[in-house]
């Protein structure tokens, strides 16, 4: 039902293609949150500090992603321009460089956080109450990170080839996989000890080690052909490696940006709301990861279908892609937030239903904060595709540097209260205002919004400017197609 050719992505309808490579993806993203929200439901019914020392984690979890975001983005990319320029042999050889890629990245950074978790975890700014179990859930997810960062840049190149099905059937194992393994690692079943915290971290693991082994049996050509490496792409290529890390990087540093603010955002929660606040922050993390699943299947889809229109010389279809996939995720985030502002209550109490009176109410205040913001959180990603798409990775990394750093920590620094200093991982900041948790929940909603506006003004105006048409040149060899094609697409 999803399958789309390279022709469909090169010169079928716009709005028709993208839905299709996108759904599997927003399934497949759906399926990857639920194996996050795994962990939250069940502890959820353990106790609230249990779901405040995961919520503690995630945000140095998501810091370390920015080294997975180099490979398996960077490659993604590269992939998908040299499909459309019908080179499949140079797609596997980047491919394989990209995984080389995102072992050696994410094995340098594992090891000594794995090793030094607790002490990170005390940097943070954690309860002494919570540093231990947060640090041993922390030290068993960030053990297998390396693994799972060269499945992710596997599972990015079939994405770049357009069988996005074959992502959404990978997520699929690994949350099954997940579904029966957490409660049993949490609560205990038979000889099986109940582990509380640490069991969720290795029901996660489990997931993980599922998902490699089935994007690599696909790769190996078994069960799919539409991507497969074949012998000859097993060499190491500098040049490749290079590459990879050149359009990659920035996307690294852009991730490395947003999720350092969201690190020192989560030590002036814990400041600020103490373990109602955290966990009441966890549960909007939890839902607002939830609720970009679909922005961010059209921001995958679109960047590959816009990579291979560059590298089929046809700029104007390209950005065509960008725009109307914008337009189609503003829109559906607008209702999506109106549904998650009604219904904040019930959202609260469905994923952690032991929270204090206090932790409620926050959680209750965060999510519809969240909501009325929604709509731009969602089409900042399929802007972003549109300069990703194009190799504008550095674009990714100054606008969040923008958003984060000069909207959003300025603000909900103003959540610390007046008489005292915040200090996570040594950084001292002047004392706030004092004006409580929300002012970090106003914070997050403000640099949502202001960040898509000033984005797309951007965007407008570096389109004037051709920028689609210069990366169809670059893509075929600076042989002027992309200008050619600027003006005779009409699509």
């Amino acid at each position: 039902m999803f399958d789309v050719d390279r022709e469909a992505i090169t010169d079928g309808p716009v709005g028709r293609v993208l839905v299709l490579l996108a759904a599997p993806l927003v399934a497949q993203n759906l399926v990857y949150v639920a194996n996050a929200l795994v962990d939250t439901f069940w502890l959820g019914r353990v106790s609230e500090d249990a779901v405040a020392a995961v919520g503690l984690s995630l945000p140095v979890q998501s810091f370390l992603g920015a080294a997975v975001v180099v490979a398996a983005v960077g490659t993604q990319i590269l992939v998908a321009q040299r499909v459309g320029d019908g080179d499949d042999s140079g797609a596997r050889r980047v491919a394989v460089n990209g995984a080389l890629v995102a072992l050696a990245v994410t094995g340098a950074i594992a090891v000594p956080v794995v090793v030094y978790a607790e002490d990170l975890v005390r940097l943070l700014g954690a309860d002494p109450a919570l540093a231990g179990t947060t640090a041993t859930y922390l030290a068993i997810v960030v053990a297998v990170l390396p693994l799972g960062a060269v499945g992710d840049t596997v599972e990015n190149c079939f994405t770049a080839y357009g069988d996005t099905r074959a992502v959404l059937q990978v997520s699929v194992a690994g949350v099954l996989a997940n579904l029966v393994a957490a409660p049993v690692l949490i609560f205990g079943v038979g000889p099986v000890p109940a582990l509380g915290v640490a069991g969720a971290a290795l029901g996660t693991v489990v997931a993980g080690v599922v998902g490699l082994v089935h994007v690599t049996a696909y790769a190996a050509g078994i069960g799919r052909d539409t991507f497969r490496l074949t012998r000859d792409a097993f060499a190491v290529d500098r040049a490749a490696v290079r590459e990879v890390v050149a359009v990659g990087a920035p996307l690294g540093g852009q991730r490395g940006v947003s999720e350092l603010v969201r690190v020192l955002v989560v030590g002036l929660v814990a400041l600020a709301g103490g373990a109602a606040g955290v966990a009441a922050y966890t549960v909007g993390a939890r839902v607002a990861t939830l609720a970009v699943v679909p922005a961010l299947g059209v921001q995958q889809a679109a960047q590959s279908m816009i990579g291979q229109n560059l590298g089929a010389a046809a700029p104007r279809r390209a950005r065509r892609t960008t725009t109307v996939g914008t337009g189609m995720v503003v829109v559906g985030f607008l209702a999506l937030g109106a549904a998650q502002f009604l219904f904040a209550g019930a959202i609260a109490d469905l994923l952690a239903p032991d929270l204090t009176a206090t932790g409620r109410d926050l959680a209750v205040t965060y999510l519809r904060i969240l909501g009325a913001s929604y709509w731009a959180l969602g089409g900042t990603y399929t802007l972003l595709a549109g300069f990703n798409g194009a190799s504008r990775t550095r674009t990714s990394f100054v606008a969040d540097l923008v958003k984060y750093w000069a909207i959003r920590f300025p603000i909900a620094v103003a959540a610390v209260p007046a008489t005292a200093t915040f200090g996570a991982f040594g950084v001292a900041v002047a004392p706030g205002l004092g004006w409580g948790v929300e002012a970090v929940f106003w914070a997050v909603a403000a640099s949502n919004v202001v960040g898509f506006l000033g984005l797309g003004a951007y965007f407008a105006y570096t389109t004037r400017r051709g920028m689609f048409a210069n990366a169809a040149d670059r893509a075929n060899g600076g042989d002027g197609a992309g200008g050619a094609a600027e003006v005779a697409d009409d699509d």
